[in-house]
């Protein structure tokens, strides 16, 4: 497969090319039943978390991250058909379920205390922007409010000394994914 995107000026950063190809070689292989046996499992979840190197003039972030969302959904569907042959779709959304419970009752913390704070001495996410943020998803999981799930995935937070721990925040927000893709 020719994974080939626009890249970023010559003198900007982009994604590093030969990672990207060699990702998306091998996420083809994974997606068809092929993979070599050095390809790690690849699965929706890891598809998210997948980082690549910065390079001059490498391939457009953009339309990387775009591809890669779009990775992302198509895994977690196939993923979802297998689960449903496998264990039935009740089962599945129990599962999306438990996790939406998990993290609505973590939103439903006061506002100042949803997460961990690092030191005052380092950086972490702004309070009031993450409890904001935190406020739509509540309202998305408790009353239904529409939010998109590229609203969730591309949510940008300042920092701020003595702010919240950001792997907290993330592993929040990538439930929020995992659940929107469930019960898609």
């Amino acid at each position: 497969m020719d994974a080939t995107f626009p890249r970023a000026r010559k003198n900007q950063l982009g994604y590093k090319t030969t990672e990207v190809e060699d990702f998306f070689q091998r996420a083809r292989r994974a997606y068809d039943g092929r993979p070599q046996r050095e390809d790690p499992e690849l699965d929706a979840e890891r598809i998210r978390l997948t980082a690549f190197s910065m390079q001059k003039g490498g391939f457009s972030t953009a339309h990387v991250d775009a591809a890669m969302e779009r990775l992302e959904d198509a895994f977690a569907y196939r993923e979802r058909q297998i689960a449903s042959r496998l264990h039935g779709d009740d089962a599945w959304l129990a599962e999306a379920r438990t996790t939406a419970q998990v993290v609505a009752n973590r939103l439903a913390r006061p506002e100042g205390e949803r997460f961990d704070r690092v030191s005052v001495l380092a950086l972490g996410y702004n309070v009031r922007e993450v409890d904001r943020f935190a406020e739509r998803l509540t309202r998305y999981f408790r009353d239904g409010w529409p939010i998109a799930i590229d609203d969730v995935r591309g949510v940008v937070f300042t920092a701020q000394r003595g702010g919240y721990r950001e792997s907290q925040v993330d592993l929040v927000l990538d439930a929020v994914v995992d659940v929107m893709l469930a019960v898609r």
